[in-house]
């Protein structure tokens, strides 16, 4: 059997060009990155700013198991499945991260006849989008404390600093460290660390803003530190909203690609959704409603995590109206929610699988509060019985929600019709009634117990004495009336990644809630979230190599 990046080395890719052909793009909006890869400039919106938006599709997903899910490979498939019935459809993903492509997952292009290609670059590099916001923050971290450094004229409280360093790779050793050692002319010695890029305020504003001059003012608002009387400094007091607009000049446009299908395809941007709102930009979303009738997207994890950012944070910025959900779910992966070991997931049993099926069902439950309607999208494994497939279509319509087999992992966009009809039916109804499912001007303890209550079906929530003074100051400094973004285990819908399927009976512990005033949300932090993940034991990066005579074998 091929290998995910032999399939993708196969793929015959048309030229970027006739790509963009498909979507009525003037070559003249295009940047070339060789024959297969291009931005697409923003100057395309102001031309097609009075073309109706498409239709937008959100997929989403259970809480992710080893087992997988495949919700990326649902996401790419659904778009190709699309344009086999006859529609012009785009899907739209996130920029695969270094760090958990040389860590656990080996690459994040989709998988099996489901891909985006070229998917070494995609999965390498790219179009050097990560390096440039990591370079950009890290710019800013060195006007910090040179500032410091020259004088102080800001009075920044040394141990007041916020903004660390980042890096795009998992390595533990640097989430604590000290800088400015070796004397006077080496820095003022203080505490610091490095969380990895995709945890960075600058990659959620990146995310989100519309343009280069929004950008330019989120950066301005980004809080870095604060003085020694206690009140913030803000990057554009170090005035560096100009040179990070600068670094970042290209990275905003958005990059086009194509499936294995050539179906056109927009990657940009990847926020964590475990600790950032896990969107892709606003600017790609925006770009492909404008150019497809049908924009295929995703939010990270489960719709504990990614949907319920990209309904509360993301749609609500971007006034954005999703017309569906595609929440993908897998027999091996309900099981393991039903308590089956991961060595055991092959073998039948559907009374498992019963009980895993509450996960999915509280998922069903979560979208359906805010108001979209949705589809349950089966992916199919080779090992997966009628009887366990068919246990899942009929508690769905139990449920009143249509579940749809889908096998784009083996057959590509052939695999994905019956989905795709289910989500065209879905869309030319127009039923949807989409809506945030709290204020932005409640409290911020109302808003963290509307998510914990509604989404995670917590019991309620504890704030500790860090977290409660975290509030008093942001109330203080009148920084609470911001949606919330949620730093949580994506294993479980509670904070524990222990509690598989639908956990009961339990409490949220937020420790600490922190502002990113430029991003425009706080994030509240549970559990043990990492803003730094950690290299595996045995790292994907070990299995991947560069032949002599080209070939790259073991990224995924």
């Amino acid at each position: 059997m091929k290998t995910d990046v032999q399939i993708g080395q196969g793929a015959e890719m048309k030229p970027i060009v006739e790509i963009a052909k498909k979507l009525d793009v003037d070559e003249k909006y295009l940047e070339n990155y060789g024959n297969y890869k291009a931005k697409i400039s923003l100057d395309i919106l102001e031309e097609k700013k009075n073309v109706e938006d498409g239709y937008l599709v959100l997929v989403t997903a259970i809480n992710p198991t080893p087992a997988g899910e495949g919700k990326t490979t649902t996401n790419i498939g659904l778009a190709m499945g699309l344009n086999k019935l006859g529609k012009i459809a785009m899907t739209t993903v996130r920029e695969p991260s270094l760090g958990p492509s040389f860590g656990i997952k080996g690459g994040a292009a989709g998988g099996g006849y489901s891909q985006v290609v070229p998917m070494e670059d995609i999965n390498l590099h790219f179009t050097g989008d990560f390096h440039a916001i990591t370079s950009a923050h890290n710019l800013i971290a060195a006007l910090l404390d040179n500032h410091i450094h020259q004088g102080n004229d800001l009075q920044i409280d040394p141990n007041a600093v916020v903004w660390k360093r980042v890096v795009d790779m998992n390595d533990r050793a640097l989430r604590d460290i000290v800088i400015g050692l070796g004397g006077k002319t080496n820095g003022v010695p203080r505490e610091d660390g490095f969380d990895i890029t995709v945890a960075s305020e600058l990659m959620a504003i990146f995310c989100l803003a519309e343009n280069l001059e929004d950008l330019k003012v989120r950066v301005g608002d980004i809080i870095v530190a604060y003085s020694y009387s206690g009140e913030p400094i803000y990057a554009r007091d170090l005035k560096a909203e100009g040179a990070v607009a600068l670094l970042m000049k290209d990275a905003i446009n958005p990059n086009l690609v194509q499936t294995l299908e050539n179906t056109p395809a927009i990657i940009h941007g990847g926020p964590f959704a475990n600790i950032a709102h896990g969107c892709n930009s606003m600017v790609a979303t925006q770009m492909s409603l404008k150019l497809a009738e049908y924009t295929v997207t995703e939010a990270g994890f489960g719709a504990d995590l990614g949907a319920e950012k990209f309904f509360n944070i993301k749609s609500r910025f971007g006034n954005l109206k999703p017309d569906a959900t595609v929440i993908v779910a897998t027999v091996r992966a309900l099981k393991y929610n039903g308590g089956v070991e991961k060595k055991d997931l092959e073998t039948p049993n559907l009374g498992a699988l019963d009980k895993g099926f509450k996960n999915l069902e509280k998922h069903m439950e979560n979208i359906e509060k805010f108001g979209v309607p949705s589809v349950v999208a089966v992916n199919r494994f080779p090992t997966d019985t009628e009887e366990e497939l068919q246990l899942i279509i009929d508690k769905c319509e139990e449920l009143g929600v249509k579940a749809v087999v889908s096998e784009v992992w083996a057959k590509g966009g052939e695999g994905a019709k019956s989905l795709a009809e289910e989500v065209i039916n879905i869309c030319e109804k127009g039923e949807s009634h989409f809506k945030p499912i709290y204020n932005v001007e409640d409290s911020i303890e109302e808003k963290i117990n509307i998510i914990a209550k509604e989404i995670y079906g917590a019991e309620g929530v504890e704030f500790t004495v860090k977290a409660k003074k975290d509030i008093k100051k942001l109330e203080e400094l009148a920084f609470d009336k911001m949606p919330i973004c949620m730093a949580k285990t994506q294993y479980s819908l509670s904070d524990d990644p222990k509690l598989l399927g639908r956990p009961e009976n339990f409490k949220i512990t937020v420790r600490q809630i922190n502002i990113s005033k430029g991003a425009g949300f706080l994030v509240a932090l549970t559990g043990d979230v990492m803003t730094m993940p950690g290299l595996p034991k045995t790292p994907a990066a070990n299995s991947m190599n560069i032949l002599e005579n080209g070939e790259i074998v073991g990224l995924f």
